[in-house]
């Protein structure tokens, strides 16, 4: 009997250390490193450069718009599945892409060591979006390599995992080491040493694995993307009409966005665009444009194709590139969100305006958490590297781990309305900060951390700092968990990837629309106001999550079942 029982445990040990001394799984490591350094660079650490240069926090706000590239990845996730590189090719279908992004990354980074921001915040600009470009494109191009490569030994759970350690261990170098290195070498030396070890991990990509869809599957994708052109589907000119009316919205948003980004870094801080006048003119017209009017459409669309209006009456071949092209574009882009709004209705909307501000309170704001720490409240690199990537990593893995226990414990939608309520209460901690940190004071002098870290060499002020980032960040630990259990249980199956993509790359869209404004904000007004605002946006988030709740909570029969395969 014990024999029986240790067998399969030495059965797992055995197939765990195959996995983990697999050449898959060190280069999924490496991967998760490559994709969360940049990341943690450009959205992050580059604001702390930027407050020691001296660049007013208005301009951070505008600045902070490179984010938009993460947002709207993907719309060119699509090509990327398609389109080949002359002469990087024969690398591999998705390492052709990894290295070119990777090497360009770390080219760049070495290039904007060179660049004073202060001086020349123009074409620094311009490169930091480049290469925010690159890296949301790094980050599509390897989330597909981990599938296309996985097998029995090195599972996709096993590469997801190994994928999220590189990523954490490059947040720490990014944040934590890039701050200890910038209060001794200086900046310059900080993303030129940045830039060289992409360059090597580039290099390093070289020798990686590739994996080619097998004929199987690309007969099955062929397939699948044949039914669109069957009798009883839509008419294809009526589905080019329509992919050319939203991808033309999503260009307009895009270059509307880029024009301001443009006008206000070029422009002197008096003739600068008001950035609030934008957002409060042009951000409900850019949310419009990107998410409600291609809801609009593809709703209007599943509706006529099941009323039989405007569909074939028998099959329309494929003639050349441009009708693939356009079958993959639709497929791609318009059926995942047809999908999902032919099957929610209209709580569609109650979804969307969910996702579109649950993470709001800390994603409009943490673009200025540098520029807080550092020059509002005058820390030292050194102080906030341990507070905010020592505890704070910390902190958010707890709320991680305490996410998944209370998911179990007290169901999904509680824990997304906690989640977004706790979110939302942190910030009052911060806005106590801004008036000196009286009542955080009183609180870490009760409970003893102010003791703990004078004794540890550190001060009381220091340990305010380190109580605020560390609920924050179990708050978001929790949060995070929640929403991304939330997001996995109304995708559908057959559009999980498309899908989930979409919903949280709309998670930024709001939070990088607002900082222009955000900014402006801190600059007349101070950061108290700020966090006050951004408290009562987190509040309406846990509004809208009481409304979901009860939504589901009225359909008990069918709230936990996954959503219907969809149809074509």
């Amino acid at each position: 009997m014990s024999a029986a029982k240790a067998e399969p445990k030495k059965s797992s040990m055995r197939a765990l250390g195959l996995a983990l001394t697999n050449r898959k799984t060190g280069f999924m490591l490496l991967f998760g490193f490559a994709s969360g350094l940049p990341y943690a660079l450009l959205l992050g650490t580059l604001y702390a450069w930027l407050t020691d240069a001296k660049v007013d926090v208005e301009t951070m706000g505008v600045f902070s718009l490179i984010g938009l590239a993460y947002a709207f990845k993907f719309l060119w996730s699509p090509a990327l599945d398609r389109v080949d590189i002359p002469f990087l090719n024969r690398l591999g279908k998705r390492k052709q892409w990894i290295v070119t992004a990777q090497i360009l990354l770390g080219a760049i980074l070495f290039v904007l060591s060179l660049i004073n921001p202060l001086t020349a915040l123009g074409m620094f600009s311009l490169l930091a979006g480049i290469c925010a470009f690159a890296s949301a494109t790094q980050d599509v191009v390897i989330d597909a390599w981990r599938v296309d490569v996985a097998d029995e030994t090195a599972s996709i759970d096993i590469l997801s995992t190994v994928y999220q350690m590189g990523y954490r261990a490059a947040a720490l170098v990014g944040g934590a080491l890039a701050l200890f290195m910038a209060e001794r070498l200086g900046w310059p030396t900080v993303y030129a040493t940045m830039g060289v070890i992409l360059l090597a991990v580039g290099f390093l990509g070289l020798f990686a694995p590739d994996a080619e869809r097998n004929e199987e599957a690309k007969a099955a994708e062929k397939a699948n993307l044949n039914t669109l052109r069957q009798p009883g589907q839509l008419n294809p000119k009526v589905r080019a009409a329509a992919l050319g009316g939203v991808g033309a919205l999503w260009l307009w948003a895009l270059v509307t966005v880029l024009v301001f980004m443009v006008r206000s870094l070029t422009s002197d801080p008096d003739a600068r665009p008001d950035s609030t006048a934008f957002v409060a003119t042009m951000g409900p017209l850019i949310v419009l444009a990107t998410v409600v009017i291609p809801g609009m459409i593809a709703a209007w669309l599943e509706s006529m194709r099941k009323k039989g209006k405007h569909v074939l009456a028998q099959e329309a071949p494929v003639t050349g590139k441009w009708d693939n092209a356009l079958d993959h574009g639709y497929r791609a882009l318009i059926l995942p969100l047809a999908e999902i709004i032919g099957r929610l209705r209209w709580a569609a909307i109650l979804v969307i305006a969910l996702v579109l501000t649950y993470r709001i309170t800390d994603a409009i704001w943490g673009s200025f958490a540098y520029p807080f720490y550092l020059g509002e409240l005058e820390y030292t690199k050194d102080e906030v590297a341990v507070a905010s990537k020592g505890f704070g990593v910390a902190a958010i893995m707890i709320g991680i781990a305490l996410g998944g226990y209370l998911l179990t414990a007290i169901g999904r939608m509680m824990t997304l309305t906690l989640g977004a309520l706790l979110a939302a209460l942190t910030n009052l901690i911060y806005a106590d900060l801004a008036l000196g940190g009286p009542i955080v004071q009183s609180f870490t002098d009760a409970i003893g951390v102010s003791w703990i870290a004078t004794q540890m060499g550190g001060d009381a002020d220091l340990a305010k700092l380190i109580v605020a980032i560390f609920a924050e960040n179990i708050a978001v630990g929790i949060a995070g968990t929640a929403f991304v259990t939330y997001l996995s249980s109304i995708v559908a199956k057959g559009y999980s990837a498309v899908q989930f993509a979409l919903l949280s790359s709309l998670t930024l869209l709001v939070g990088t629309l607002g900082r222009p404004a955000l900014g402006q904000m801190i600059e007349e007004q101070g950061y108290y106001d700020v966090f006050i605002l951004t408290t009562l946006i987190g509040l309406f988030a846990v509004f809208l999550c009481l409304i979901e709740w009860w939504r589901q909570g009225g359909n008990n029969a069918n709230k936990n079942a996954p959503p219907p395969e969809p149809e074509i």
